[in-house]
């Protein structure tokens, strides 16, 4: 023990034989420091504390965070709103003054580093487990894979390493690879690569536990791993994979110059944390677009195809599914052309009962077994039994209503023969503008053991146009109190003002009014078909197809395009272009 008495210049000479001091047995580092700072008095286990800085004898003994606090409370801040802390050697070390008469300060030394290693310890899991949620939620909020990818090796480079490098499995013999320096683009290519040439990527790629990174020598990384303007030679690796969903996404490479410092046990353990959220984002976004490409190739067959003129006659179709996130419903229409010009064309229009993707899927099914049946399309009832029967012994318990149209152009006319099995009768537009309703009516497909129908025949002269529709059109509720069906009765009023109009503007006008009578209110799908008889001229010799074998993919000209053909071949100034929408 050192006494309380002595020159500044060093400790003080020991107290008398069997004198003590109150801190001699204290467990804590005690230092007594004069009002100059220099050390009076130092218990053993400050002098063990104070080893490492030459003892307390020593000119550096007292750390200057110590001497700054001493002086304060020799300045009269005897009780500091704030506890003295800084390190002594390796220890995190708390002082707490008491001032005895004399002129002293007693210092009492406090060892916390136990609990300021566990405070950043929590800490740095806190920002990680923060920095792992955002990573999560900017990965899943893009279901594209190249995106998804971009996104997590510029996260990886930003939060884990100096570089970062994500290789995705292969496509064949080529890999996709995405390479990011901190604050830098993230570049991707498509390259071939072996990838056991860097050590633990083989194993990555097929989903084994990552290499630790003190076994891997950064000088066997080949070149392509390293981005273009890295810092200096690689000084430390780290190889993980990028688990996902049953299969691995792919592995994750970062990088760190040899200046930097070496990734430690926690990095490695927080870096595998990183790889498992972005594996999962990256591997979402792939069955999401191995699913849409499913959906996108199923959906083609379910979708109506696009109308356009075959053999003479034109044809136009519009369809408007019952929600508007849905692009396919219980609504279809077909038009099957013939071999050729003097061949009858097959035009189908028809409503499931029901709505979305399970009426579509039975519509893809009638469509079909349609399909198949064309070759006796000449006999409307046999087609339509056949398909009654075929609807009854599946599993499935809805109906269906159709309009079936054998068309046929014959000496500058359309002729049309026109059954309908349960469905709403078409309507004849003439060329002045009277509508007509054909006589044609039926029973149901699927609801009954056979099916009764009666065909009428029409005749459409150049200008005129039969519609074919289904009960969404008229059957659609809304207008100024939105409790109000459309009608068949404003369907006419609107199709009189289509008197000589191309079928394309009649069935546009047709949606378009239904659609402004509906607003936002829900609805039923709604499709229509227009067959009509082109006026002569050269516009409408322009318009003919003599032979289009399979079905009808020709995309129509816009509304404008064909008002504008009416109105200058028509040049008949009762009719109204600029009504068609």
């Amino acid at each position: 023990m050192f006494s309380s008495h002595g020159s500044a210049a060093g400790p003080r000479p020991s107290a008398a034989p069997g004198t003590s001091t109150p801190w001699g047995d204290s467990p804590h580092p005690v230092l007594v420091l004069g009002p100059g700072g220099a050390v009076v008095d130092a218990n053993p286990a400050a002098r063990l504390l104070l080893r490492g800085r030459g003892g307390p004898s020593s000119p550096g003994a007292v750390p200057r965070w110590l001497a700054e606090a001493h002086r304060r409370v020799v300045a009269g801040d005897r009780s500091p709103a704030v506890t003295p802390t800084g390190r002594i050697g390796d220890r995190h070390v708390e002082a707490r003054p008491t001032v005895p008469p004399g002129g002293d300060v007693v210092w009492w030394l406090v060892d916390v580093t136990d609990r300021v290693e566990a405070e950043a310890g929590l800490r740095r899991a806190r920002e990680r487990a923060e920095t792992l949620a955002a990573v999560s939620s900017t990965l899943l909020s893009s279901l594209n894979v190249p995106r998804c990818i971009e996104v997590a090796t510029r996260l990886a480079a930003e939060h884990l390493a100096e570089a970062a490098v994500l290789v995705a499995p292969p496509t064949g013999r080529h890999y996709p690879v995405a390479h990011a320096r901190r604050g830098r683009p993230v570049v991707r290519e498509t390259r071939r690569i072996d990838p056991r040439d860097v050590p633990g990527l083989a194993e990555a790629l097929r989903g084994f536990p990552p290499v630790p990174a003190r076994w891997i020598n950064p000088g066997d990384l080949p070149d392509w791993v390293i981005p273009e303007g890295f810092a200096g030679p690689v000084g430390s690796v780290i190889v993980t994979p990028l688990p996902g969903h049953g299969v691995p996404a792919g592995a994750l490479i970062l990088l760190r110059s040899g200046t930097a410092q070496v990734f430690t046990p926690d990095e490695e353990d927080f870096a595998r944390f990183f790889a498992a959220r972005a594996g999962a984002a990256l591997s979402a976004a792939r069955l999401y677009s191995e699913q849409a490409a499913i959906t996108a190739t199923l959906m083609r067959d379910l979708l109506p195809p696009e109308l356009a003129s075959v053999h003479g006659v034109e044809y136009a179709g519009r369809y408007r599914p019952a929600q508007d996130h849905e692009r396919v419903g219980g609504d279809f229409y077909d038009v099957h052309p013939g071999s050729g010009p003097t061949e009858e064309t097959l035009v189908v229009l028809g409503d499931v009962a029901g709505k979305g993707l399970e009426a579509a899927v039975l519509t893809g099914k009638i469509r079909n077994t349609l399909q198949a049946l064309l070759p006796l399309a000449a006999d409307h009832a046999h087609v339509l039994n056949l398909l009654n029967g075929a609807l009854l012994s599946s599993h499935q318990n809805r109906f269906v209503t159709l309009v079936l149209a054998s068309v046929l152009w014959e000496d500058e006319r359309v002729r049309l023969r026109l059954t309908s099995a349960g469905h709403l009768p078409p309507l004849v537009v003439r060329a002045d503008g009277t509508v007509e309703e054909v006589p044609t009516h039926g029973t149901l497909v699927g609801a009954l053991p056979s099916v009764t129908v009666h065909t009428a025949e029409v005749v459409l002269a150049p200008g005129e146009t039969c519609l074919l529709y289904t009960d969404g059109i008229t059957e659609a509720r809304g207008g100024p109190l939105g409790d109000e069906l459309f009608g068949e009765h404003r369907l006419r009023q609107a199709l009189r003002e289509c008197g000589g109009l191309p079928g394309d503007a009649v069935v546009e006008r047709v949606q378009m009014l239904a659609a402004q009578w509906l607003g936002s209110d829900r609805h039923d799908d709604m499709a229509t078909v227009a067959i009509g008889a082109p006026r002569p001229g050269p516009s409408a010799r322009r318009r003919r197809v003599d032979a289009v074998p399979g079905n009808v993919d020709a995309v129509p000209g816009n509304v404008d395009a064909v008002l504008g053909n009416a109105e200058s071949d028509s040049g008949n100034a009762e009719s109204d272009p600029g009504s068609a929408g």
